[in-house]
């Protein structure tokens, strides 16, 4: 049985682990080999671009450890290295068996909430990460 609120904080600390080494363990650890993470809805500049071709929004994904390596890597020199922390508001929430919700917030250095999101993760039957629909901007 995967203790969902130790999962939810796991994957926070993917995002904020300063040690590339560390952040690939977490990786590994906490995703499916072939997991994949999508961005339910890719900022603003993203969507505009595809609306100005005709095409509705798009879901963006990444899938396989590398990826989600280089996409959590790039997330980290984005936010981290600025200032922000990700942390995790409330407890995560069962919503089926084998998935989970959880909300977040990015963070200051003094704690001031500038942004957030809610992640549902779909999980395997090792209880890794299989699916990850991110909803960034959920207040």
């Amino acid at each position: 049985m995967t203790d969902f609120n130790d999962l939810a904080n796991r994957y926070l600390a993917q995002w904020n682990e300063s040690d590339p080494a560390l952040r690939r363990k977490l990786i590994r650890e906490i995703w499916a080999e072939d997991g994949v993470q999508f961005l339910v809805d890719p900022p603003e500049d993203v969507r505009n671009a595809a609306a100005r071709i005709s095409f509705p929004i798009p879901q963006l994904e990444v899938r396989g450890h590398d990826l989600l390596e280089r996409r959590v890597e790039r997330a980290y020199e984005m936010f981290i290295e600025t200032g922000h922390r990700f942390v995790q508001r409330g407890a995560a929430t069962t919503l089926l068996k084998d998935v989970i919700a959880f909300t977040w917030s990015m963070v200051t250095e003094d704690g001031a909430v500038v942004g957030g999101g809610m992640d549902v993760l779909a999980l395997n039957e090792d209880g890794r990460i299989r699916t990850d629909h991110q909803h960034i901007g959920i207040d």
